[in-house]
This record gives C-alpha cells, sequence and structure tokens, in this order.
C-alpha cells in the first residue's frame, strides 16, 4: 500500500510535466548567449534560433548576456524554469574549463543543466596586431623572449579557451605574455588592430579582418592544418610540438527540463544543421566543424572534459580565481 500510494504521487507530480512536455512550444524559446553581438557564438545562435524558429513554428530569440567569463549568462540560465523556454548555448569553456579555474562557481555544470545536444567544433586561429614585428610564430616566439613581458594576449576572461591557449603557448615556447581579459572578440578587436593588445586566440570572427590584411594570421590549434585553409600551419608545426586546442559548443537547458522537450530540441537541431540555408549563412567561419547528438552523449561529452580541463589546469599550474 505504501509503494501504491509513492506511484501515485510520482504520476501525479510526472503528468502535468509530460503533458507540457507534448505541448511544448506554445510561446517564445529564448536561446541564452554568454557572448557579446558579433563573432562566431552570436552569429551560430543567431542562424540556429532561425532555423529553429521554422522547425518549432514559435519564435526563438537569441539574449546575449556576456561578461564575468561567461558566468553570469550560464548562472542565468542555471537558475531558470526548467520548461524548455530558456536554453543555453553553452561551450567548453562554461561547461568544462570554468569548474577548475574558479574557486566557486554560482553553477554546477552537471548538477544544474540538462544536456540536449553538442551543435559544432573548432579549433582557434593565433591572431597578431599587425604593429609585432613578426611574421610567423618562430618570430613572434623569438620576439617575446627577447622582450620578456612587452607583448600581450586577449581573452574572453581567466579559465576562457582563449585564455588557456594563451597559457599554453607560454608554457610551451617558454615566454612571458600579459593576459588581458576581454568581454568578447568584438571588444578586443579595435585594441588588437591598433596594437594595445599583442596577439589573441580567436575562433574564427577576425577571419574577415585577416584575409584583408588588417590582422597576422599565424596559425591554427588544431592537430592537422584544416582543409578549408591549407596553406596556415598548426601550432605544432610552427615549432611548438604538443601544441592542440579544439573546442565544443552546445546547447543544455535548466536540470529538470523534461526529456520529451531535450530530445524534440536535439532532433529539430540535428534537422537544421542539415540545410543548406543554415550552413550558407556560417561559410565565413569556414573553421566550423558540425556536430550533433543526443542528451546522453552530450552528458559523456561534458563529464570527460570536466576531468580533461581540470587535470590540464594543474598541470599548466593555472590557479583558480
Amino acid at each position: 500500500m505504501k509503494y501504491f500510494r509513492r506511484l501515485l504521487v510520482a504520476l501525479a507530480v510526472a503528468a502535468p510535466l509530460f503533458a507540457h512536455a507534448q505541448a511544448w512550444p506554445t510561446k517564445t524559446v529564448k536561446l541564452v548567449i554568454p557572448y557579446p553581438p558579433g563573432g562566431l557564438a552570436d552569429s551560430f545562435a543567431r542562424a540556429l534560433a532561425d532555423g529553429l524558429s521554422d522547425r518549432l513554428k514559435q519564435t526563438v530569440i537569441v539574449d546575449n548576456k556576456p561578461g564575468g567569463s561567461l558566468i553570469i549568462g550560464t548562472d542565468l540560465v542555471a537558475k531558470s524554469p526548467p520548461d524548455g523556454y530558456t536554453i543555453l548555448l553553452g561551450s567548453v569553456s562554461s561547461l568544462g574549463i570554468n569548474a577548475s579555474a574558479f574557486k566557486k562557481l554560482p553553477y554546477d555544470p552537471l548538477k544544474d543543466f540538462a544536456p540536449v545536444s553538442l551543435v559544432f567544433r573548432t579549433p582557434l586561429f593565433l591572431m597578431v596586431s599587425p604593429s609585432v614585428p613578426a611574421n610567423n610564430v618562430k618570430e613572434l616566439t623569438a620576439y617575446a623572449k627577447a622582450n620578456p613581458g612587452q607583448l600581450s594576449y586577449a581573452s574572453l576572461g581567466h579559465g576562457s579557451s582563449l585564455h588557456l591557449s594563451g597559457e599554453l603557448f607560454k608554457t610551451l615556447g617558454g615566454i612571458d605574455l600579459v593576459h588581458v581579459p576581454y568581454k568578447g572578440t568584438t571588444t578586443a578587436f579595435p585594441d588588437l588592430l591598433t596594437g594595445r593588445v599583442s596577439m589573441m586566440f580567436d575562433g574564427g570572427a577576425l577571419l574577415p579582418q585577416a584575409k584583408e590584411g588588417k590582422l597576422k594570421m599565424m596559425a591554427v590549434t588544431s592537430t592537422k592544418r584544416l582543409a578549408s585553409m591549407p596553406d596556415i600551419p598548426t601550432m605544432a608545426e610552427s615549432g611548438l610540438p604538443g601544441y592542440e586546442m579544439d573546442f565544443w559548443f552546445g546547447i543544455v537547458a535548466p536540470a529538470g527540463t523534461p526529456g520529451a522537450i531535450t530530445d524534440r530540441l536535439a532532433h529539430e537541431i540535428a534537422e537544421v544543421e542539415k540545410t543548406p540555408a543554415f550552413r550558407t549563412r556560417l561559410t565565413s567561419f569556414a573553421q566550423v566543424q558540425y556536430e550533433t547528438g543526443t542528451p546522453a552523449a552530450m552528458a559523456v561529452v561534458m563529464k570527460k572534459d570536466l576531468e580533461f580541463w581540470a587535470k590540464l589546469l594543474r598541470d599548466y599550474k593555472v590557479e583558480p580565481q
């Protein structure tokens, strides 16, 4: 009898959630991105939001919440109602690296989010100000060694993928660089252009400027050269063996979001990414490697990378703040 009563209670709680999931969505869905407008993440999110709007028959809007090393926007979603109407474009930085880069986060990457799907992976590019007297990574390393503490690199804040890419360059190159955090790639660009900051590892937002000759694109952080840009050497080829950085982005929802909703979202995201219209909007980001999957597969990636980055930060002695 006691078991039967518990079963009735569980069914009473689950029934409204199931009914809600079946009807979802009946209003606007908000896709939060912890980045400012412009750049790879923002461009991707807007293309995805438009595609989802068509498939879900409801408006999906992008809500930029930058700052705080991606913590502000990420925490907002963690504390949102688990009803499928607020979702996050998370990344290896916000859902993996930050857990080890900070002594205390206001959210738990595993406990406070329901995984939905990976959406893409990307390497980074080493972009250097035209004012720096170097034309390749070897020359840049030599100049940095001859002028310790005189060169700087921009990032999205402590513990971000851009920050760790710079730290890895410092370690493997044996050089002294000054870290300068910004809210986003687009806010760092003017300083990079004028030489107020010397370099930055960029996810592709600055490829047009590099192609126009406004910045020096010296290397890519992937294991191999990109088929779309075969003339750009890898960091390892450029005199830094062992240098490899690959970063993922994915969609998550607040913990407790019904599985019917996360499964539906994962399916629709995969369908959107197959469309030529979606990919056409992102042709300038030639390094994007599209990758979707199930909520369960996303959960595996998140857990694995939490452990991987915890070890990497310890190995490179990046102290949590």
